[in-house]
């Protein structure tokens, strides 16, 4: 062997009693704490981990009121130093956005089988409430194809849309109100981690899988098809389309393909070029206006040409009184909320802080569920239906040069224009149009390059994020996306369940010891077996590790014959052990008194201050943490360990 500690022992050879000098640290103590202050500190550590009252210490009574509505209402503290310029930024990138919201507002709400017009509400009313209570600068609020889609496939699966469209409209408004009531109570209760549930891998599956699915539902506005399936698998959407080959219109197939190529063609040239970002933003409003001319100029409405129809002019009515609380879809209704709310909440945050770090300013996530929940609440009740942050208008809010939420005011007021003014002109607005415009937004919910990125790191969230994506296909949107959280959360388990243990060894000519399958150069001291946990120690995992490390045991001895080596020390790194329960204190009192009856001594290292606290306690007798079994780093117990070997061979 060629390690430091062999070098030493070869040095001696001739006094084997000389020590190896080597200065010892103490482990300390940590200091006393209550069970209260215990108990405070973690539960400040779980729900405020940003320390929201900081700011109000050492202010005056006036100033705390000051930042504390400033804290509630975030337009407050950027309202009152707002000038021209910001103004005018705001006014191109408001006007920018608009004119994408309103094609989009009228796709997505008959993708969620609802009335075109409730899309175009649900730009109005929710961006107003948003510009008040929201943090970031570069969120544009209104429907998004994901939730639209959720909505509208779970509501249908007891509710017609055709056949009770009152009900259906019910449902959808209640369900957004429960989502809304959700998502602002995860922001009170400071619950954002729960979130945290859907990994990268399982939503960049889930949204590829939804984007084919709503693409492949647009077949029957770009192909003219009357009679379509109500289901949204791939094999079933493929079967309708190919079973009424008979319906299918080469007037409506040729122009909607005009259209749609004409659209991935803008959206490339954005792509390709960003300061080119009004082409693509302004190309869904575009092809809304040319395609709507050219139904009423040649009558294509009598040519096959299927055409949205005369919509209501007027604002917001109240729905309050539609909102449904009981009967039996309450289930439904509830189930659909909590699962859209998070989808919804989920892509909002995570598009917020994407924009916020390419500017450098922070977003407040439990401040962003407050505001997203509360737009959703008030919105429930004036006619809107879910509405969250989404990514196309975003990009588009904040390449034309948004500065502050006031971009979503001018959105909205445009809207609000739009709603009281100019709703006849949108009667003759082909339905192919409308599919092209959906199919061509949710395109870039397929990435690509982050799929092969997991591949590379991870395969285990490959394989999760191909169950989330294959299930969203063939089996259907809600139960892919379960599929693949339940999936997420069974690694969770097996990490926790089966925590990595390696074997240490020591760096030549060093002090250092380190993982012997990382380091090939690492050497084994003779009489010491190495371990390092690298996981709390929990009920769940107790018993693993006992077994593990004994197998460890076990395999040393069986290379005793060929090393002629005694195990004398088995050395357990704790610095990664975070926390451990009593179940954790069990396991190290357990493994001491079988190492006892084999002759080998256990050593501990470095015990964080929760681990060594716990240890202490349920240390009566003072046998686990003498002063000779508990080091400070592997480096000096191996040192120390080592001199006493020698010592007592003299």
């Amino acid at each position: 062997m060629e390690g430091k500690f062999e070098g030493d022992m070869g040095s001696h050879n001739h006094n084997p009693c000389v020590e190896i000098a080597m200065e010892i640290h103490k482990v300390e103590t940590p200091p006393k704490r209550s069970s209260l202050q215990k108990i405070s500190n973690r539960l400040k550590e779980t729900f405020f981990p940003d320390d929201p009252l900081r700011q109000f210490k050492g202010q005056s009574t006036k100033q705390r009121w000051i930042l504390a509505f400033q804290y509630i209402f975030p337009i407050l503290q950027w309202g009152p130093h707002y000038n021209l310029n910001l103004l005018k930024s705001d006014v191109v990138s408001g006007l920018t956005i608009a004119s994408l919201a309103i094609p989009q507002g009228i796709s997505y709400a008959k993708l969620a089988n609802l009335p075109p017009i409730v899309g175009l509400y649900s730009s109005f009313v929710p961006p107003l409430v948003y510009a008040v209570l929201g943090s970031s600068r570069d969120l544009a609020v209104g429907p998004v194809s994901i939730a639209s889609l959720l909505m509208g496939s779970m509501l249908r699966q007891e509710v017609s849309p055709t056949l009770d469209p009152i009900l259906y409209l019910q449902l959808a408004f209640t369900s957004t109100f429960f989502a809304g009531l959700f998502q602002a109570s995860l922001g009170f209760l400071r619950l954002g981690f729960i979130i945290d549930f859907l990994s990268k891998a399982t939503l960049i599956g889930f949204m590829a899988g939804a984007a084919i699915i709503v693409s492949l539902q647009q077949l029957k506005a770009l192909l003219g098809i009357t009679h379509f399936t109500k289901e949204m698998g791939l094999v079933p959407v493929m079967s309708s389309v190919f079973h009424n080959t008979k319906e299918w219109s080469w007037q409506t197939i040729l122009m909607g393909f005009c259209f749609l190529v004409f659209l991935l063609v803008t959206r490339h040239i954005s792509i390709k070029k960003p300061k080119l970002f009004w082409v693509s933003a302004g190309a869904p409003l575009l092809s809304v206006v040319v395609s709507t001319l050219f139904v009423f100029v040649s009558k294509a409405q009598h040519h096959g040409i299927s055409v949205i129809g005369k919509l209501e002019q007027g604002l917001n009515p109240p729905s309050w009184n539609m909102l449904h609380f009981h009967g039996s879809h309450i289930g439904l209704v509830l189930k659909t909320g909590v699962i859209t709310g998070i989808i919804s909440l989920t892509e909002g945050i995570a598009v917020g802080r994407t924009f916020a770090a390419l500017k450098n300013y922070q977003v407040d996530g439990n401040k962003e569920m407050i505001a997203i929940g509360a737009m959703n609440v008030v919105g429930s009740t004036t006619s809107c239906y879910i509405t969250t942050g989404a990514f196309s208008r975003s990009a588009v809010n904040h390449n034309a040069g948004a500065k502050t939420a006031v971009s979503n005011i001018i959105m909205a007021v445009t809207v609000m224009v739009t709603l009281l003014f100019l709703m006849p002109l949108f009667q003759y607005t082909p339905n192919l149009v409308l599919g092209a415009i959906i199919v061509t937004a949710v395109v870039g919910l397929i990435d690509l390059p982050a799929a092969y990125q997991i591949w590379k790191v991870d395969k285990f969230d490959f394989v999760i994020m191909l169950c989330a994506f294959f299930g969203v296909i063939f089996i259907s949107v809600q139960e892919g996306l379960a599929l693949a959280v339940g999936i997420s959360i069974f690694k969770m388990v097996l990490q926790m369940t089966r925590p990595k243990t390696v074997v240490l060894g020591n760096i030549p000519g060093t002090d250092i010891f380190r993982n012997k399958h990382q380091y090939k150069d690492a050497v084994t001291v003779p009489g010491f077996l190495i371990l390092s946990i690298q996981a709390p120690i929990s009920f769940a995992n107790s018993n693993y590790l006992n077994e593990r490390i004994l197998r460890w045991i076990q395999d040393y001895e069986e290379e005793e014959t060929k090393s002629h080596s005694d195990l004398r020390f088995v050395i357990l790194d704790l610095a990664a052990v975070s926390a451990i329960d009593a179940n954790g204190v069990m396991f190290f009192q357990e493994l001491r008194r079988v190492l006892e009856k084999k002759g080998v001594e256990l050593v501990l290292v470095n015990p964080v201050g929760e681990v060594m606290e716990k240890l202490q306690k349920a240390d009566g007798t003072h046998e686990l943490l003498q002063p000779n079994n508990l080091y400070l780093t592997v480096g000096e117990a191996v040192s120390s360990l080592f001199s006493s070997m020698k010592v007592v061979s003299c």
